[in-house]
């Protein structure tokens, strides 16, 4: 009995002796793990640091945009107010990040804007534009300036080369926008005078939709269609269309008019008003603040139209340039979101371009091609 009391003795002092030790280790574990949570704060804290070091440096300009840029804009034609707040916008835009810009118009001849791109390698630009043109014209000599290391923004063109950003309008989405608004207006069943011309992307794309569209309202019926683009394409259009307009000299002949471009909406409304058939509907495709003026004008035949900011395509031209030049990735295409424009959404005084957001939602706001560095670039060039 005596041994077993001296056994149970034994076992209980291991007991609170093991207890014991058990608790300073647990309390020594604890200890350790201090340090521990205090590395991985640390750490967090690193990777704070280390993330608003890389904004700074993200912030910081590109050393290849540390002296002016100088860039070679080529354009097919440079015609009507749009083409002008296009180049406006390009302009502005290179203005502000403190480059220099030569603009190059080949008066619609795709082999004098493929010499101009020759011409621009050899003076060793640092970005090229392209304002409409097409691929089999432009291929070669762009696929040039890209293997020397020259990037290439384009606009409203059908290459698709490697390193060569292209963006547009979404052509198919201007059409569409406009051709459904029309064929509601009309409740599905009319007759209509189309124009457009070929030779252009843009006019080709949208003549897709177009054709289209006449599938699915077979009961609007084209009574005629034309188009030239040229010098005076607003006045030659509206000669035209004084003489569809004699052809068809009824109230009920000629219900509305589709303008793939608004030059060609401007020749067709003076036309319109001039024959004193404002009960003929207007519905083009892009918008100017001249554009505005006669949209907005009262008993105007131009009801409608789908439009992006010209000035801003231009803007997004320029800031893909510069992020290509600044090593950073850029999409091979991008489209800029069109928006529908109708005379009954704007107010009874007269309004401009830099009023439309007001009436428009999201109009001119693409925010696409930014980066924290042009802020500090455009900074710095205030300062000079």
């Amino acid at each position: 009995m005596k041994r077993f009391k001296a056994l149970s003795f034994l076992f209980l002092l291991f007991f609170v002796v093991f207890s014991i030790l058990a608790g300073c280790t647990n309390e020594q574990d604890a200890m350790s793990a201090k340090p521990a949570n205090e590395t991985r704060t640390t750490n967090n804290e690193t990777a704070t640091d280390n993330a608003t070091a890389a904004g700074s440096e993200q912030a910081a300009i590109p050393e290849k945009l540390k002296k002016p840029v100088k860039i070679a804009a080529i354009m097919q034609m440079s015609i009507g107010t749009f083409s002008s707040q296009y180049i406006a916008g390009v302009k502005e835009q290179v203005q502000k990040f403190g480059g220099e810009v030569q603009i190059y118009n080949a008066d619609n001849d795709l082999t004098k804007m493929a010499a101009y791109v020759e011409t621009a390698i050899t003076q060793n630009v640092d970005a090229i534009f392209l304002d409409h043109g097409r691929a089999d014209a432009l291929e070669g000599p762009v696929k040039k300036a890209v293997a020397k290391g020259i990037p290439v923004v384009a606009f409203d063109n059908d290459l698709n080369i490697p390193g060569v950003t292209v963006i547009d309008q979404d052509d198919y989405s201007l059409a569409w926008k406009t051709l459904k608004t029309l064929a509601e207006d009309l409740n599905g069943e009319g007759e209509i005078v189309t124009i457009w011309v070929g030779g252009f992307t843009p006019m080709e794309r949208r003549h897709v939709i177009y054709d289209a569209f006449k599938k699915r309202y077979p009961n609007i019926k084209e009574v005629a269609k034309f188009g030239t683009a040229s010098a005076n394409t607003a006045l030659d259009t509206q000669t035209q269309m004084e003489a569809i307009l004699k052809k068809y000299p009824n109230k009920g002949d000629i219900d509305a008019v589709f303008a793939t471009w608004d030059e060609f909406a401007k020749g067709a409304t003076r036309a319109i008003e001039q024959a004193g058939r404002t009960e003929i509907k207007v519905y083009g495709i892009d918008l100017s603040d001249e554009d505005l003026q006669m949209i907005q004008k009262p008993n105007s035949p131009w009801v409608a139209t789908t439009a992006t900011d010209p000035a801003e395509v231009g803007r997004v031209q320029v800031r893909f340039a510069y992020q290509k030049i600044a090593g950073e990735k850029t999409p091979n295409i991008y489209s800029l979101e069109p928006h529908l424009v109708k005379r009954s959404d704007l107010p009874d005084k007269q309004v401009s371009m830099s009023d439309l957001s007001q009436y428009i939602p999201s109009w001119g706001q693409s925010n696409v091609a930014i980066s924290p560095w042009m802020k500090t670039l455009e900074a710095q060039v205030n300062k000079k």
